[in-house]
């Protein structure tokens, strides 16, 4: 099994307003970038799009070790997801579930045994070489 190194991270001028999302991925001796944005969204939407276009690119089984900057994507997928399931896609507070659509998606690709994912969190704007290049992405994809 592959293993693919990813970061992942999103971007907004405006919450919301014009937003971006950038992956730069890392296998082997090959590295991968990609990126894109909405004119009009938020910024948890533009990191949220950015671990499911990362995820989505991958052709065959992998190990894939995601580093991101957000809490809310990691803590969402590794610990959140299974209560809002049970619920009916409802928060602990019987509210919907923002962004439920991407959660959606992410689920699937996360959960649906095709790849082995690891989920680390690192600071944001500290100096970290992969997730500096996501950042750079992002704002690289955020529409003029």
């Amino acid at each position: 099994m592959n293993h693919v190194v990813m970061y992942t991270d999103g971007a907004c001028k405006g919450n919301p307003g014009p937003g971006g999302w950038g992956v730069f991925l890392k296998a082997g001796g090959h590295e991968k970038e990609l990126w894109g944005g909405e004119r009009v969204t938020t910024n948890n939407r533009m990191e949220l799009t950015a671990v499911i276009e990362g995820l989505a690119a991958l052709k065959r089984p992998c190990k894939v070790s995601v580093y991101l900057d957000s809490q809310y994507v990691r803590k969402g997928i590794t610990e959140w997801i299974h209560g809002w399931k049970t619920k009916g896609w409802k928060t602990a507070a019987k509210e919907p579930v923002k962004n439920a659509d991407l959660w959606q998606k992410l689920d699937a690709l996360a959960h649906d045994g095709v790849h082995h994912i690891e989920w680390h969190w690192v600071k944001g704007h500290a100096g970290d070489p992969g997730n500096e290049r996501a950042d750079a992405l992002a704002n690289r994809g955020v529409p003029g």
